[in-house]
């Protein structure tokens, strides 16, 4: 396992971040215990949850996983979403920010977070109200670095400008989708986390499954992705099961597993820090662990680019990149 810089903060954050959006659905007690001891026996150090995830069940087994080594982890934990039926009970408002990592700590069993993410980007609340509530919260003790997850590249830098005008702890960490078949990251959030030194853990490596190799014949067996509205929606193009079908057809012919494969392609990018990477239970982690043992060069990267299609620049000119 490497470790890589967070940002500008100084710490050291494994090439791999363990997302634990299962514990307390799909993976119940004894699964997420066998993940989390086999992330941590992998040299993970680096773990994700939100207060959502599972009407916070996942922020409660993460807490009693870590009792005793807290120390040694880097926990993000992330809120926006609605926590109940008040109408404020939502969104990226410091009201709501406050109360809503508060009830993270009691969870986690923690006295702070090393990193918050505002789940989304709060259209109804000034950028310097949102950014403001996260300074309270550093401030505080109970976050030490505000983080971005669904942010654009202009919102992102929005929200930037807005912490400098006002000398307020900057955004470290930024959270986008990215994939073989979600690439959109490329064109501007990417470029823009190189440009301003922020560290990217993107989510969906493998998109949603359906580059686990497993749909590659098609059919009705398709799992969330036909039954879940939102992976349907997400992952539904039928480009993107053709990018899937040739994606699994590359890795059978190189002897690669297409998690493993395709893990260490978003890993790869030079403006990712660590892909987040999980599973119902162990055998469907394993995969995602063993991504660090390929050697994914920049022509083995290359060659699985040209599998899917490469967005257009910001500019839409795209001549000038056949150039």
């Amino acid at each position: 396992m490497e470790y890589r810089p967070l940002g500008r903060t100084g710490v050291q954050v494994s090439q791999l971040c363990f997302g634990t959006m299962p514990f307390g659905g799909d993976a119940d007690e004894e699964s997420a215990a066998r993940m989390y001891a086999a992330c941590r026996d992998g040299g993970i150090n680096f773990i994700d949850t939100a207060d959502t995830y599972n009407r916070g069940k996942s922020e409660r087994m993460l807490g009693r996983l870590m009792k005793g080594h807290r120390d040694e982890l880097v926990i993000a934990t992330k809120c926006y979403n609605p926590q109940g039926d008040d109408i404020n009970a939502r969104g990226g408002s410091r009201r709501h920010v406050t109360r809503a990592v508060e009830a993270s700590l009691r969870r986690l069993g923690t006295d702070r977070v090393d990193i918050l993410f505002l789940h989304q980007f709060d259209t109804r609340t000034p950028v310097e109200e949102q950014m403001r509530g996260l300074e309270d919260l550093v401030r505080s003790g109970k976050v030490l670095y505000p983080a971005a997850s669904n942010f654009s590249a202009w919102q992102t830098v929005d929200a930037l400008a807005a912490q400098e005008r006002h000398g307020w702890a900057r955004l470290q960490v930024i959270e986008p989708m990215y994939n073989l078949v979600k690439r959109q990251a490329e064109v501007e959030i990417l470029p823009m986390a190189q440009a301003h030194e922020i560290s990217v853990i993107p989510y969906s490596p493998t998109g949603g499954g359906l580059l686990t190799g497993k749909y590659a014949g098609g059919g009705e067996n398709l799992g969330r992705l036909h039954d879940n509205e939102m992976y349907n929606a997400r992952y539904g193009d039928a480009w993107m099961h053709e990018v899937a079908a040739r994606f699994a057809t590359f890795c059978k012919d190189r002897g690669l597993h297409p998690v493993s494969a395709a893990v260490a392609w978003v890993g790869a990018h030079p403006g990712v820090t660590a892909p987040i990477i999980g599973g119902r239970n162990l055998e469907q982690l394993r995969a995602s662990l063993d991504s660090v043992s390929i050697g994914m060069t920049p022509e083995l990267r290359a060659e699985i680019s040209a599998l899917s299609r490469t967005p257009p620049p910001a500019t839409d000119r795209s001549e000038e990149t056949q150039a």
